[in-house]
């Protein structure tokens, strides 16, 4: 799980904020949300608008997004980032200059701060652990360096520009070799992975569609049942005669009077045993 450690590298370039005390008076370089102006405050770690950091030779406030710049001969405020008012600074020794001019220096005063060129307290900046503000423009500048000669070649670490360890945390060989894998691996088993996945939730979703169509007929049938029943128990109660072929039928003996009786024969035949006498007879 070395690579792991490419996630932070990304992530944590612009988290490197510091607070920027005067030497002099101990406090610390505000910025505001309301207007571009700049203050001298106590030092709230807490606070983003005491929160600064290079990006590049800018000074960026992370509370207002803004960078540090100087307008007119002794006027500094803040403005947006990459714009055409001068942002740019150079620092050497705890001493923050307009980069191309190394006589005028950001100082402080009651008021806030001011472009002056006197080398005092006044113009001498560190971080909350009073160390020079120019050691994080160093660090950065060194990580930057780092990081853009990682994304061009395999072997861009000379072993005379120091430790990368201070950097990273691994040694240069385990970083040649993980800069090696990212270049060359082969997406191939990512691919077949992919597609492996893919074919296991087509076959889940067959089979759970043919469950839900088993229960529906399942379903069906149950509901059926109770009144197949039920027509059955109506039929049983009603009367049906049923005519069987097989089975001969018996020929209905003629109308009967009173007197008669009915004879049938061996053969099947009917006759009446007394006939009436007709009236001519008698």
């Amino acid at each position: 799980m070395k690579f792991l450690w490419i996630i932070p590298f990304f992530l944590l370039q612009d988290t490197d904020a510091f607070l920027m005390k005067n030497a002099k008076f101990k406090l610390c370089l505000q910025a505001s949300l309301t207007n571009e102006n700049l203050s001298l405050e106590d030092c709230n770690p807490e606070s983003d608008f005491q929160d600064w950091s290079w990006q590049g030779d800018s000074l960026m406030n992370r509370g207002t997004r803004s960078c540090l710049a100087v307008l007119g001969a002794d006027r500094v405020q803040t403005v947006l980032c990459g714009g055409t008012v001068y942002t740019s600074w150079d620092c050497s020794d705890s001493l923050l200059s307009p980069l191309g001019n190394s006589q005028d220096y950001l100082m402080a005063n009651r008021k806030g701060v001011t472009i002056g060129n006197v080398r005092s307290l006044k113009a001498q900046w560190q971080d909350a652990a009073d160390r020079s503000v120019c050691e994080g423009k160093a660090a950065e500048a060194e990580h930057d360096r780092y990081f853009f000669a990682a994304l061009a070649s395999t072997h861009v670490y000379d072993h005379t520009a120091g430790n990368v360890t201070l950097v990273l945390g691994i040694d240069q060989e385990e970083l040649e070799q993980l800069l090696w894998f990212f270049r060359t691996e082969d997406p191939s088993t990512w691919n077949y992975s992919i597609l492996a996945l893919s074919f296991v939730a087509m076959i889940l979703g067959l089979l759970l569609l043919a469950i839900n169509v088993m229960r529906n007929r399942k379903r069906k049938i149950h509901m059926q049942s109770p009144q197949q029943a039920e027509l059955e128990a109506k039929q049983a109660l009603m009367p049906v005669q049923e005519y069987n072929p097989a089975k001969p039928q018996k020929p209905e003996p003629p109308d009967q009077k009173s007197g008669d009786v009915m004879v049938q024969w061996k053969d099947g035949t009917i006759t009446s045993l007394y006939t009436e006498a007709s009236e001519d007879a008698i």
